[in-house]
């Protein structure tokens, strides 16, 4: 066995890997960049190398700085994690050469499966079923338009370098092509070095499933089962499951046969994944599709150990060691169910748009896991939190904007959802946005509890945006008493700071609060809180300055995250966040004549939407734009956004040149 392990990689993965080989006795290093000098990573680890500046391409992705670490620490393995140096083939091969292990699989087996175009191709030669497309190579836009129109819109363009949803681009007209193909190549060529695209039917109303393998230097393989992953937007997937709620165990064995199979065909060892295109429309349990194999660790692999019992890092540690798999096909049992949502740093009120800054509060749910082994199917419910993070942590620009994974598991998909929502509502965050409401309120939507899913979820139950999940009647009289509640706490406090008020002056005891347009009567005494006149069955403590509000309703309990804000209080529960405004109930009426504040017009700038660096202007000072025409491009976390004209006019002032780094609402140009 090794006896010291450096780990390739930043944040939650990291800290992932070095969990496990402490629990193995493996020493562990970090390297690290100058933006995560004291990240949690590099304080787990026992020793750690400084490898450059923030940027990946001067820090992570260079190869031969991580393979010097290695070497004056010396150490015996490196595990990549997932992302930036996973799916080289080059690295596992320098690895290789350098006489370290590199736990992953073969360099050959990264070539084969990590190319697209390739590995279509192979596993057509394999007998996998494979979506239509074209899978040569594109000389330029035009062609790309001609292979667009003969396959049929709409079409997925895609890097054949690519992954984790980036260098992909849905095209379901001529226009869409000519946009987007020339931007999918430089989000390639930037994320994976390689321009190269290829295009393939979209397959509409398509579930997302992925096959766990899992082999040996031996020529021992196995499938752990599936995860479901349609819950995706912009193809970055958001919430994984596992197992599927559309899998039946015929279709489980089809799968994993298929993917064991093509595993054998290169010669694969370690933990790997097969992505596979399923019709929802399908009953017959054949109709999936290759997609690619991802030759590497998944970011949604703990659902996969949750129902497995098994730890996939450790596995990939022991086969790199050379040892044998030490379990048949026969020995995997999948017991309960398991969710994983990814917590961004983003503002899902926003359009998503990624967040960056310090992390000012960062209290996450408390992590329960068991140790790995035999799953008990009557145990209860337990919470898991793999995260990177730390209170007073930066989240940078310069990587992905994930801040943690929060994975429930529990007897039953119902309940390890209800889990699910139970945890989001106690995880704080405060400082960056994040999608917190977001997750919350997919897995209060009734579609998700149903399991009715497609990778089109998100589009189509949120056309529109997001704007909070709906909250009931019941939840908003709650919230309105926890506001009048907090109110009375914080009068209270207020006249016995230094007894000048005098001993006779108490708060008010009737309330008037305003919440999502409705104005209730609160009542707050020693007998109870009433509502509208009727008496609220609810047990709650609140001291001033609190950040969260554990609240008893009859058999329910209720957390709430409650922040002061003018004239009121905003609370945040179960997946949408609602400013009450609170004042005593004589003065409410005068609040009717208070004058608006009407914001400015800021229609006639192009602002940044968030942070990010300018990569392209489309426009120069005295054009003349018409609305919808994109103007600039903007790269944010590793993604190209493209921005667009809202109205039509003429360019009056430029602000900003490629090339600029820009904060969240600065100008880059001006309309007349």
């Amino acid at each position: 066995m090794f006896k010291k392990i450096l780990v390739a990689n930043r944040g939650e993965i990291a800290c992932r890997v070095m969990r496990t080989a402490k629990k193995m006795g493996i020493a562990t290093v970090a390297v690290y960049s100058d933006a995560d000098a004291r990240s949690p990573h590099v304080l787990m680890a026992d020793e750690a190398v400084r490898l450059g500046p923030a940027p990946a391409n001067e820090s992570y992705l260079k190869a031969d700085l991580i393979l010097l670490a290695a070497k004056e620490t010396g150490a015996d393995c490196i595990h990549p994690g997932y992302g930036f140096l996973s799916e080289r083939e080059s690295f596992a091969r320098a690895c290789a050469d350098a006489g370290i292990a590199f736990v992953g699989p073969p360099p050959h087996a990264i070539a084969a499966m990590g190319d697209k175009i390739e590995s279509k191709k192979l596993a057509k030669q394999a007998g996998v079923n494979v979506v239509p497309g074209f899978l040569g190579e594109i000389d330029d836009t035009e062609h790309a338009v001609r292979i667009a129109s003969d396959i049929g819109y709409p079409v997925m363009m895609k890097a054949s370098a690519g992954g984790g949803g980036k260098g992909m681009r849905l095209a379901y007209s001529e226009q869409d092509v000519r946009e987007g193909f020339e931007a999918t190549k430089r989000e390639g060529l930037a994320s994976f070095g390689d321009d190269r695209v290829f295009i393939e039917k979209f397959i509409e109303s398509p579930r997302h499933i992925e096959i766990q393998v899992m082999g040996d230097q031996h020529g021992n393989i196995v499938y752990l089962g599936e995860r479901e992953c349609s819950v995706q937007r912009r193809h970055q997937k958001v919430v994984e499951e596992a197992p599927s709620p559309f899998v039946t165990p015929e279709m489980r064995r089809a799968m994993g046969e298929q993917a064991v199979a093509l595993a054998a065909a290169v010669g694969y060892y370690s933990a790997g994944t097969v992505e596979l295109i399923v019709s929802g429309a399908d009953t017959s349990g054949k109709g999936f599709y290759f997609l690619e194999m991802n030759t590497r660790l998944q970011v949604e692999h703990p659902v996969t150990e949750c129902i497995t019992g098994l730890d996939l890092v450790e596995l990939m540690i022991r086969v790199a060691a050379g040892e044998p798999l030490g379990l048949t096909q026969d020995d995997v049992r999948l017991t309960g169910w398991a969710i994983e949502n990814r917590v961004y740093a983003e503002d899902p009120y926003r359009g998503f748009l990624p967040s960056i800054g310090r992390l000012i509060r960062y209290n996450p749910p408390e992590d329960g896991r068991p140790a790995y082994g035999p799953v008990d199917p009557k145990a209860d419910a337990y919470v898991r939190v793999d995260d990177g993070v730390s209170e007073g942590g930066e989240v940078s620009m310069f990587y992905d904007p994930m801040i943690a994974k929060l994975i429930t598991w529990a007897p039953t998909r119902l309940e390890a959802i209800d889990q699910q929502i139970a945890a989001l509502d106690s995880f704080e965050i405060e400082g960056p946005g994040n999608n917190i409401d977001f997750v919350s309120a997919l897995m209060q939507h009734p579609r998700f509890r149903a399991g009715a899913l497609t990778t089109g979820f998100i589009a189509e139950e949120y056309p529109d945006g997001f704007h909070g999940a709906p909250a009931s009647p019941e939840l908003l009289r709650s919230l309105a008493a926890i506001a009048a509640f907090a109110a009375t706490a914080e009068a209270d406090r207020a006249r016995r700071i230094d007894g000048q008020l005098g001993k006779r002056l108490r708060p008010p005891a009737e309330w008037s609060v305003k919440i999502e347009g409705a104005e209730h009567q609160v009542s707050v005494s020693t007998d109870g809180i009433l509502v509208d006149g009727e008496a609220l069955e609810i047990a709650l403590e609140y001291t001033p300055g609190d950040r969260v509000v554990e609240a008893e309703l009859g058999d329910d309990d209720l957390v709430v995250k409650i922040a002061r804000v003018r004239a009121g209080f905003k609370l945040t529960a179960h997946g949408a966040s609602h400013v009450a405004r609170v004042l005593p109930a004589h003065v409410a009426p005068y609040a009717a004549h208070l004058i608006e504040k009407i914001p400015p017009d800021l229609s006639r700038f192009l602002l940044a939407p968030m942070p990010g660096l300018l990569m392209r202007l489309d426009v120069a000072a005295g054009d003349k734009v018409e609305a919808g025409q994109p103007l600039a491009v903007v790269e944010a976390m590793k993604m190209e956004n493209i921005l667009r004209a809202e109205k039509a006019g003429t360019v009056k002032l430029i602000n900003a040149a490629p090339g600029d780094s820009l904060a969240v609402d600065a100008v880059i140009l001006e309309m007349e």
